[in-house]
């Protein structure tokens, strides 16, 4: 007899109270207590532009005194996009009937009423707050009375001589669109399954780092304060031995050292920022002395970009993409099967769940800081050779 067929199979649902983020979501909630990047610095000028986050459409600008504004579109007057608003020295002026707001939404002129609006200081323009730092733009969407202190990354503090700063937000590692179309959390998880490096990245597409990562690793597993991180363990088999940490840092950070195995504390932070439910951006900040070290670290398919390949090299070569696109728009989690090498993934979730809980019960979630004196975060991931330290890597099997 036949058993076990697709007859019959009816799925289950997403996670949605930690996979959606959008307003009253809980983990949206969660969210919202935490600074996001929205843009690099150089994209808010005079010229509103739309941008789009855990759910929110929103306009950006820069006043001609170069104050930043981030304001709900929709005009409080009678509706009209400020979208098509002219920003002005002290504020953006609504193309409808000329209301102008200023970055913190306080209505400064209404030009068709008397004496520009005898009532105007009675009505703004829903606004939220933003800061500029490391050639990011960053806002917070939460609660005032829980706004925290914008933090600090020691590898960002002090950026030796002769390296410079590298700010992207087109995302790095297995390639794909800039914009990921599907769950942002379908990415962030995988952050903590350092056992799909030598499948995916390895057997499947070929070596699209180094010989090293292709090995499968023993690995733990551990919380810290903030967060979850993994410790993996390979024996490259010449007296030598690779620590690499990884770690997931709340909300949504993602600690991944360089694939190609730089030696030593990692240079590079990665933010999986949710636009919606089913869209994602990654903002990425890294310190090199060549500008274009991040773009060298993406994965190849036989050396070739994920860009140039066709749908038949796609199916035969999948990498970061396709494998968690295919999951869906929102992966259906309740089908999942976890197993012990699953175990970053399920701590994850549950540090999570504890994070909604927190939230829906008056309390902060961790990771934030409320003074300058704690706002600096200490990142702990990177590449770390045991051993002989004269053996030379394996052969790589990418070369620039």
């Amino acid at each position: 007899m036949d058993t076990g067929t697709a007859y019959g199979l009816r799925l289950g649902a997403p996670l949605e109270n930690l996979a959606l983020v959008g307003p009253d979501t809980p983990y949206g909630e969660v969210m919202r207590r935490y600074w996001h990047p929205i843009a690099k610095v150089e994209e808010a000028t005079t010229r509103p532009i739309l941008v789009k986050v855990l759910g929110e459409d929103l306009v950006l600008f820069r006043t001609r005194k170069g104050a930043l504004g981030l304001l709900h579109p929709r005009c409080i007057h009678r509706g009209a996009s400020l979208y098509y608003g002219g920003v002005e020295e002290d504020g953006i002026r609504c193309c409808y009937h000329g209301w102008v707001f200023d970055p913190q939404g306080h209505c400064l002129e209404q030009p068709c009423e008397p004496e520009l609006g005898l009532h105007r200081d009675r009505v703004r323009q829903p606004w939220y707050p933003v800061q500029e730092q490391y050639g990011l733009i960053w806002a917070y969407l939460g609660p005032p009375e829980k706004k925290p202190v914008l933090p600090r990354y020691d590898v960002f503090e002090d950026i030796p001589e002769g390296e410079v700063l590298i700010v992207n937000d087109t995302g790095v590692g297995g390639g794909g669109p800039a914009l990921l179309d599907f769950n942002w959390l379908q990415h962030w998880e995988n952050v903590m399954d350092p056992f799909h490096v030598p499948i995916l990245h390895a057997r499947f597409s070929g070596f699209q780092f180094t010989a090293e990562m292709a090995l499968i690793p023993e690995v733990t597993y551990e919380y810290t304060p903030r967060g979850v991180r993994s410790i993996q363990m390979r024996d490259l088999g010449d007296g030598r031995s690779l620590r690499r940490i990884t770690e997931v840092i709340f909300p949504n950070l993602r600690v991944v050292a360089s694939p190609k195995l730089a030696s030593g504390p990692t240079n590079i932070i990665g933010w999986v920022v949710p636009l919606d439910d089913v869209n994602f951006k990654i903002f990425t900040l890294a310190r090199d002395a060549d500008p274009q070290f991040l773009g060298k670290l993406r994965s190849t398919h036989e050396g070739r970009p994920w860009a140039d390949l066709d749908e038949p090299d796609h199916q035969r070569m999948p990498g970061d993409y396709e494998a968690q696109s295919s999951q869906g728009k929102i992966s259906i989690h309740s089908e999942d099967h976890l197993t012990t090498t699953d175990q970053g993934i399920a701590m994850l979730r549950r540090m999570m769940a504890k994070q909604v809980r927190a939230v829906e019960g008056g309390g902060d979630p961790v990771a934030v800081s409320f003074t300058e004196e704690d706002a600096l975060v200490r990142i702990e991931g990177g590449n770390y050779f045991e051993g002989a330290a004269d053996a030379p890597l394996l052969v790589a099997a990418v070369e620039d």
